[in-house]
């Protein structure tokens, strides 16, 4: 069944869309992140152009984060203060990326930016996580099933203005994760992401966090993020496209659940194989298409 997208000006099978938002809306409940980093670029590959794919995408992120955080809050698993630590710095990332955005579009680059800061970010991010997680995965066979113990960084205890995160376990500087939210927030604007590809190890493995929390603080962040973010799209280039986010978001929150589900089953080092593992065939795909295609892509021919 197609369906006509009055912003993207395309017509698209709508249970395309569907499935899409509910795959995405899985991985998000499973692993803490908005899903952005997969749903955008199946909405290039479906023929969806990058600036309402970017600007889109953030809506069914923040549907399906916020199905994802209901199931985490129920089993405790969310550290309040922590998030909205994150989220002070996310909010101020969020509107610096906007703006940078909106220039690039102005002046015709905000596709090859889009594209290219994917192969980047993910191909970095996915290779480190994985590279990660192999070796925790072999240090908890060789400790008898053990978990392997969380290295401290000692510069990150050393900062000021220290807070104490009671569910986390932590007493740290709010420096790392305001700067970790500002990162975040900036990637959410400009790549139509949540950012958990990138927070949910900085949360384990740059402030210490226990896997437990990271999922659902992670999740909490990206709902007010990616709000804000699908507000200032609307407002600074009106390439929001509601009859899309519908589809997304359906899908989303119904595939949220089931994730959520599916996390609590499977140990954090194998979950962060298969995140790590996902990203790095996200980005090869589209380096792919920037090698191929350059010239249909951005309009060279």
């Amino acid at each position: 069944m197609q369906i006509y997208l009055p912003i993207a000006e395309v017509s698209v099978n709508a249970f395309l869309l569907f499935g899409i938002g509910g795959l995405v809306g899985i991985l998000s409940g499973m692993f803490g992140v908005g899903g952005g980093f997969l749903i955008t670029p199946l909405l290039f590959f479906a023929g969806i152009p990058p600036v309402v794919a970017v600007a889109t995408s953030a809506n069914q992120i923040v549907a399906s984060s916020i199905s994802g955080v209901i199931a985490h809050f129920q089993r405790k698993t969310v550290d309040l203060k922590m998030g909205i630590v994150l989220l002070i710095g996310g909010l101020v990332g969020a509107a610096l990326g906007v703006q940078v955005f909106a220039a690039l579009e102005r002046i015709g680059q905000v596709d090859l930016l889009v594209r290219l800061c994917y192969v980047v970010f993910l191909g970095i991010i996915g290779a480190m996580m994985l590279i990660e997680s192999i070796r925790a995965i072999r240090a908890s066979k060789r400790s008898g099933g053990a978990p392997a113990p969380r290295r401290q960084r000692g510069w990150v205890h050393a900062l000021p203005f220290k807070m104490r995160f009671r569910s986390s376990g932590l007493y740290i500087s709010a420096i790392p994760p305001l700067l970790v939210g500002l990162a975040v927030g900036i990637l959410s604007a400009v790549m139509g992401v949540g950012g958990g590809f990138i927070m949910v190890p900085a949360m384990i493995y740059l402030l210490g966090m226990p896997t437990k929390v990271v999922v659902g603080t992670s999740l909490f962040q990206i709902i007010f993020v990616t709000a804000f973010t699908t507000l200032m799209h609307a407002i600074t280039s009106q390439s929001v496209d509601m009859v899309l986010a519908l589809m997304l978001i359906l899908g989303g929150v119904i595939g949220a659940q089931f994730g959520a589900r599916i996390g609590v089953k499977l140990k954090a080092e194998y979950l962060r194989v298969l995140l790590a593992s996902l990203v790095l065939m996200v980005s090869g795909k589209i380096a792919l298409e920037l090698v191929l295609r350059p010239a249909e892509l951005f309009g060279l021919s």
